[in-house]
């Protein structure tokens, strides 16, 4: 029985309530937001962004999916959970967000716009929605902290994928032939994961990225976001495949640093550093606790190793239908974790002129503590491939 990665109305409907509760709470008649995972989560439609708006208008009494007349047929064809209304071109002889404005009529209304909405769209829609009063708000992007069961199914399947991404990547290195190159070695792990998505599951919601990820050896994995180069793995590199994917345009992540070869005391010290701090960090991880707390309590096992120095970032983040995206693992944020929220737990340190070393898990926040969506092996043992 084949996976399916699409939604039915029944969630769009669930969601589009408990926004509008959240704006009530807030003091607004409405909120609109033209942010492209905003878009995604309230209505299901996932597009292209560009300089062509794309926006929705959600009230008490409706939602309203802008688009040009381009994407009308690609919204119809995804089962867009809103009203439709379209605008010819852009920048067009009749601004696009008058389109809207005759859509949602001229009561004056208190609206919160999403706080990653250009000056240019915010312009543009305010000289248009001339009766609506638009003010900044966060209340889509905390509605979407917490995962409902259906997103949760979503990620659970993103996370098998991953795992199986990583599994190729080693069996790939493994293998006996020449040694890969980063950059084959990341389009490998890219094909298996969209391969078998497309193999094994229906209506696959295309996002950037699907999948793949970032894939880097010896000192190159020194950077903490360096990109897949020409280089070829050597015998005792220290390497990292740091993969991901979207299944219905739910994230995971999931993180692993190898050893090609014996590991010297070294290679030794900084794996266990990190893998004992990513499990402190993941224990951590309950509702009730503050993000700030969790990263410092991961953080800290870190230092005490010795190996503060190389520290380059905080623990971790929220991941959903962004692969970053609120609430932070870091010391400047006190938001307090729930059930269903799912988090990043990524501790790393780098080594410049060597390596870097970081494990990375996608954890549910759950009643009790949380749990990690993919299941790869973190162990130095585990993570060790005869060179």
């Amino acid at each position: 029985m084949s996976f399916s990665q699409r939604l039915d109305a029944s969630f769009f409907a669930a969601v589009q309530d408990r926004v509008r509760a959240k704006a009530a709470e807030a003091g607004l008649d409405a909120v609109l937001t033209d942010d492209p995972e905003d878009v995604a989560y309230l209505t299901g439609f996932f597009h292209h962004p560009c300089e062509r708006p794309v926006a929705v208008w959600l009230d008490a009494d409706s939602c309203v999916l802008l688009v040009p007349e381009l994407e009308r047929e690609h919204a119809e064809a995804q089962h867009a959970a809103a009203e439709l209304v379209s605008y010819p071109e852009y920048p067009g002889v009749v601004p696009p967000f008058s389109a809207l404005a005759d859509a949602v009529g001229a009561k004056r209304k208190r609206a919160g716009h999403g706080l990653t909405m250009s000056h240019q769209r915010l312009a543009a829609a305010a000289a248009a929605l001339s009766t609506v009063d638009l003010t900044p708000t966060d209340v889509v992007t905390v509605a979407r902290y917490v995962k409902t069961p259906e997103e949760i199914a979503l990620h659970q399947e993103a996370a098998r994928i991953t795992d199986v991404m990583l599994t190729a990547g080693v069996e790939l290195v493994a293998s006996g032939g020449e040694l890969p190159s980063e950059a084959e070695l990341a389009a490998h792990v890219t094909r298996t994961g969209t391969g078998t998505m497309y193999a094994e599951h229906t209506d696959v919601v295309v996002v950037s990225p699907l999948a793949g990820g970032l894939v880097y050896a010896g000192a190159n994995s020194a950077y903490p976001h360096g990109l897949p180069s020409g280089y070829r793995l050597r015998p005792g590199d220290t390497f990292m495949l740091s993969l991901g994917c979207a299944v219905g345009g739910r994230f995971v992540e999931g993180e692993r640093t190898f050893v090609l070869g014996e590991p010297t005391v070294e290679q030794r010290r900084f794996h266990e550093a990190i893998r004992l701090a990513q499990e402190i960090g993941g224990d951590a991880i309950r509702p009730g606790a503050e993000c700030r707390a969790v990263n410092a309590t991961c953080l800290e096992v870190i230092r005490q190793a010795g190996f503060g120095e190389y520290l380059r970032h905080r623990q971790g983040h929220g991941i959903g239908l962004g692969m970053h995206e609120p609430p932070w693992l870091e010391d400047g944020d006190p938001t307090v974790l729930e059930p269903g929220m799912i988090v990043s737990n990524e501790p790393g340190i780098y080594v410049r002129g060597h390596a870097g070393y970081r494990i990375s898990d996608s954890m549910l926040v759950t009643e009790t503590g949380a749990r990690p969506l993919t299941s790869f092996p973190r162990g130095l043992a585990d993570c060790t491939i005869s060179a």
